[in-house]
């Protein structure tokens, strides 16, 4: 025999209603035509830099200099595409496999490194975490450029300059990352989860692996992408310890600079675009994975 559920309700005999947002709540929700003008405006600019680069790309070099600028593309594409790729000089190609080489190392490096470095500042407890946690953020307080010299002097020492290896090897960890996976592993690993995996027999290594890094996914993709980037656009420190014959993309790009009486900008956007192009593919294809993963961890934390 069925009972009947009985529902409390207030005095009065009235069901309890869901309070409604205010109207001055519900208008700050709303997007007004302010809103959708400003977000247009906003990747008009973020854009039309890497359109006209492309359109320059696709034409002859007088396009550079026209006013007003181009802004549809032309028929000369190939053409400048063919010369890019036959200029011994910039060596284009080379530039392109070593910068891939180069971000692809690194980034695996940080990301495994850095969530390795991050778990133990954060879960572990031995002499001098505090210290090594400390010095971690300071090593993010010192500009790039201090340490180019002394990396330089060690680069001859090694027998490196000119080679792939000294622009990998002097970023394969990160203070950054090793800050931002630390933060991240406090938020997301209760310390609980670690004790009851200890208690089931695994190593530090283990829990690492099997515990740790899958709460770390959408901070690894994160700091994977980040770091891609940041090693595929390095110019500075490419310039200083590579010379033309081993180069990476950025390096190839400014070769292709280098004349002294004139300046082929379509034959350097061309460079410019198809350096662009990983980086816009990486974002495609990743994109939604990345905001997923972001989201996935705000809900968690």
């Amino acid at each position: 025999m069925m009972t009947a559920t009985t529902i409390s309700r207030p005095a009065g005999g009235r069901s309890p209603r869901t309070p409604r947002p205010s109207g001055r709540v519900r208008r700050m929700r709303e997007a007004t035509p302010l809103t959708y003008l400003a977000l247009l405006l906003t990747v008009l600019t973020s854009v039309f830099p890497l359109w006209w680069m492309f359109v320059i790309a696709t034409r002859d070099n007088a396009a550079a200099s026209q006013f007003p600028p181009a802004i549809v593309p032309g028929g000369q594409f190939l053409a400048n595409m063919e010369r890019l790729f036959a200029n011994t000089t910039a060596n284009f190609t080379l530039g392109l496999t070593n910068s891939l080489i180069a971000a692809t190392t690194v980034s695996v490096s940080v990301v495994f490194f850095c969530s390795l470095a991050g778990f133990a500042l954060a879960k572990l407890k031995f002499a001098g975490r505090t210290f090594f946690t400390v010095a971690v953020v300071i090593t993010m307080a010192v500009p790039v450029q201090v340490g180019v010299i002394p990396l330089l002097i060690m680069m001859d020492w090694l027998g490196w300059r000119g080679d792939l290896q000294a622009v990998i090897v002097p970023f394969l960890v990160s203070g950054f990352g090793v800050f931002m996976m630390r933060q991240y592993v406090q938020q997301t690993v209760p310390d609980e989860l670690i004790e009851a995996a200890r208690i089931d027999g695994c190593s530090t290594f283990r829990i690492y692996w099997s515990v740790v890094l899958p709460a770390l996914r959408p901070a690894m993709v994160v700091l994977g992408l980040l770091t891609f980037m940041q090693v595929w656009n390095e110019f500075i420190w490419a310039l200083a310890v590579l010379n033309p014959d081993n180069p990476t993309v950025q390096f190839s790009i400014n070769q292709l600079n280098e004349s002294a009486y004139s300046r082929d900008f379509a034959l350097m956007f061309t460079g410019a675009t198809f350096a662009t192009l990983p980086l816009l593919i990486i974002f495609v294809v990743l994109g939604r994975q990345l905001v997923g993963r972001i989201m996935e961890g705000a809900i968690k934390a």
